[in-house]
């Protein structure tokens, strides 16, 4: 695994597991999460959810309450994207962006490399076509710096 997710971290992300285990299952089958089941899941303890956007984004809209802010561009950010999902320990990573296109291409990169238990947030943080995002939802944000301060210590 470990060599895999070496390949994975110098390759896709440097280029332009009761409740849990049936929620991993869910996970494998169904990829693609709407924000009212990301957020039910967290409330719920049966996910994880990871921010991949620029911290100027961050700042500008906040961070929906419960994720971990992972900067996608930074060097660390495949180790810390594994770390994540270490931590989360069988329940599925969500991943979430502004409108989806950088989970989606994340998500697109984790399923050509066949990683498992990764869903990627329909509509992310803003909205897209067809999905309302976290914000018009009306779901819970908090300020990065609240979001920065949750973060676990292995993934800072």
């Amino acid at each position: 695994m470990t060599l895999n997710r070496r390949t994975f971290l110098t390759t896709a992300l440097i280029a332009p597991l009761p409740l849990v285990a049936a929620g991993q299952l869910w996970a494998d089958d169904h990829d693609i999460w709407s924000v009212q089941e990301t957020h039910d899941a967290l409330n719920d303890n049966a996910a994880r959810l990871i921010d991949i956007r620029r911290p100027d984004e961050w700042s500008e809209t906040g961070v929906a309450q419960g994720a971990w802010p992972l900067d996608m561009r930074d060097a660390a950010f495949g180790e810390r994207l594994f770390a994540a999902h270490d931590l989360a320990d069988g329940q599925p990573v969500a991943l979430i962006c502004a409108i989806g296109g950088r989970s989606g291409y994340i998500m697109d990169q984790l399923r050509q490399r066949q990683f498992a238990g990764f869903v990627d947030v329909a509509g992310g943080m803003m909205g897209s076509r067809g999905h309302p995002g976290w914000i018009a939802s009306g779901l819970p944000v908090v300020t990065p710096e609240v979001a920065l301060a949750a973060l676990p210590t292995s993934l800072t």
